[in-house]
């Protein structure tokens, strides 16, 4: 055999590998949607009325906060960090849009994302400045917002006597889609194309991948924490608006079982929970599929108190999946 033959087909297995494994990472990109679409098809097998206008309706109604919710986090998830406060905060956020609405009416809802904002900035700082875990600064912020929630309501739902202000996330687009959905998809491309056109993008990645590198390499990690911060608080405020505008109410603790199906959607969309790699458009995926499954449990007659349970084996699941381990020496 001749060395130019020889030398080809040793290069042979290595091309081979290459190839595979650019297929499984594009298979892998790709699986909340596949997951998304092989849902749909389980639960029309399993009730045919499930692919009606009226069931797509409330399945889409019912997604839109979570799916802001989960956008919002996932920056901050990209940058290393997690945000259990969201859910709290999007409570503390229907308590104060359901008492300002009379007051400030249509001003009321940026006013709410404005404070929400800002609550995550807050955070976010004490994260940075602090140098404070952000699983404990956000811990420590769920109880804090949870317990502001109790006290400004007085324990008790704040009833929205006027809501025409946030009546607009009830219309429908093109007489089909409703409104609230159109407006979450809008806040997930928003991000999505920020980051695309702005150095964010490779920011956040580098602060999520090894922040001591990108550090180095003169990111400005620190601000790019506090924002990741800030938009997940907006994200709470806004999807606290969608849930007003559906319950004619605030309450203390109205969002708060949204906190592990946002998390469950992330990691689920395939954001690696280490950070530096994922995106919102599969948080969104992800959302969807996480909505799904909790309108398909009662069809297919499991009784929807094993829901904590279902998204407790979907988080450790999607995160053994999607774990690189190869960032981690020692899991704790």
């Amino acid at each position: 055999m001749s060395a130019p033959a020889a030398v080809e087909q040793a290069h042979e297995p290595v091309h081979t590998v290459k190839e595979a494994t650019s297929l499984a990472g594009r298979l892998t990109g790709f699986m909340p949607l596949i997951a998304l679409v092989a849902l749909v098809i389980a639960l029309t097998i399993a009730d045919p009325d499930f692919l009606t206008q009226r069931s797509l309706t409330a399945v889409s109604r019912t997604a839109a906060p979570l799916i802001v919710l989960a956008a919002g986090a996932t920056l901050v998830v990209l940058c290393g960090g997690i945000d259990l406060s969201i859910a709290a905060l999007a409570s503390l956020s229907t308590v104060f849009l359901a008492l300002w609405l009379p007051d400030l009416g249509g001003l009321a809802t940026p006013a709410v994302i404005l404070v929400a904002a800002t609550i995550g900035v807050v955070q976010g700082v004490a994260h940075v400045v602090l140098r404070i875990p952000s699983f404990i600064v956000t811990l420590g912020g769920m109880s804090i917002l949870s317990a502001v929630a109790l006290v400004v309501s007085g324990a008790g739902t704040v009833r929205v006597v006027d809501d025409s202000s946030v009546k607009w996330l009830d219309l429908y687009v093109a007489g089909y889609v409703p409104m609230s959905f159109a407006v979450a998809v809008i806040v997930v491309a928003l991000i999505a194309v920020v980051l695309k056109v702005t150095p964010l993008h490779s920011w956040v990645s580098a602060t999520g991948y090894s922040e001591s590198a990108a550090r180095l390499a003169g990111t400005p990690v620190d601000l790019v924490k506090i924002g990741a911060f800030c938009v997940s608080g907006a994200c709470a405020g806004l999807a606290a608006v969608m849930l007003v505008s559906r319950q004619f109410s605030g309450g203390p603790t109205m969002a708060d079982n949204l906190l592990l199906p946002a998390v469950a959607a992330i990691v689920v969309g395939g954001t690696a929970i280490t950070g530096g790699h994922g995106s919102v458009w599969r948080s969104l995926a992800g959302a969807l599929v996480v909505t799904l499954l909790r309108v398909g449990l009662p069809i297919v007659g499991v009784p929807s108190a094993y829901e904590q349970i279902l998204y407790g084996a979907i988080i450790v699941t999607a995160v053994a999946l999607t774990l690189d381990r190869s960032r981690i020496s020692i899991i704790k």
